[in-house]
């Protein structure tokens, strides 16, 4: 099995490309025994790109989180997915669409002074409402952190909690938690605003746990943020791995580099 190992910001992910000499089948054992950090190669994810349903993209993706449970779209790893079909075309500069559990997404690519690094902008979709918040969470929430929060989606749940001091939230036991409370799990963000249109923020990943970056939720909790009246149109988010850049519309686009680690062989 050939992989390549790619990051958004820290967010790491192993690919696995289908081609016509080498087909490959996604399979939540495997993703659960490679990403294992101590007894496999270590990932938050394993993105398998396929032959999509039909013309209008140019690959489908499914994501296995490391504990192989399935992802309907991830913002990061999506452009690491990106990379990885043109690292294997020899391109940079392009634009391509990828089909996902959340639906089409379009990715803008263009080359940087790194030739491991790639710029990608994501169009995310339009964002939707999330799932209910249960009344003792929201009650509680409002107790600890204030009025905002809520919940949102990008094809997959995320809940957004704004808080005055970030560097007091316990993101590994609060995660944890507070995804309990949803049927299906949820992705939960802290987020405090730095800044104009300056956005701080810390992730806990269904499925994954603790991440250094969360492309979705980078994109939902600018939208939370605008519509709180924080932030303008134009977001800049420092998550724990880096920079991300998120204009808010009526689709959300996300912009932000994809870096390519390296080549993996299992035999």
């Amino acid at each position: 099995m050939h992989l390549t190992k790619h990051h958004g910001l820290g967010n790491d992910f192993l690919v696995a490309l289908s081609t016509a000499g080498t087909p490959v089948r996604p399979d939540p054992q495997v993703a659960r025994w490679i990403c294992d950090r101590h007894t496999g190669i270590g990932a938050d994810g394993l993105l398998w790109g396929l032959p999509p349903s039909g013309p209008e993209a140019d690959l489908a993706m499914v994501l296995h989180n490391s504990d192989g449970s399935t992802a309907e779209i991830s913002g990061n790893g999506i452009r690491c997915l990106a990379q990885a079909h043109l690292r294997s075309a020899d391109r940079a500069d392009a634009t391509i669409t990828i089909e996902t559990g959340a639906g089409l997404r379009t990715i803008v690519s263009a080359a940087t002074a790194d030739p491991d690094v790639l710029w990608m902008s994501v169009d995310m979709g339009a964002v939707s409402p999330g799932p209910t918040i249960p009344t003792m969470v929201a009650d509680e929430l409002t107790e600890r952190f204030g009025p905002h929060h809520t919940t949102m989606s990008v094809g997959n749940p995320h809940l957004v909690i704004e808080t005055a001091d970030l560097d007091a939230v316990d993101i590994a036991a609060e995660g944890p938690r507070l995804e309990a409370s949803f049927p299906g799990g949820i992705n939960v963000h802290f987020v405090q605003r730095v800044g104009d249109d300056h956005l701080r923020l810390v992730h806990w990943e269904r499925g994954a746990g603790v991440t250094l970056a969360c492309g979705s939720g980078a994109s939902v909790t600018a939208v939370a943020a605008s519509r709180w009246g924080l932030v303008g149109p134009e977001v800049t988010l420092d998550l724990p791995g880096g920079r991300a850049l998120v204009g808010v519309g009526d689709h959300v686009t996300l912009s932000g580099p994809a870096t390519y680690v390296g080549e993996v062989i299992v035999p």
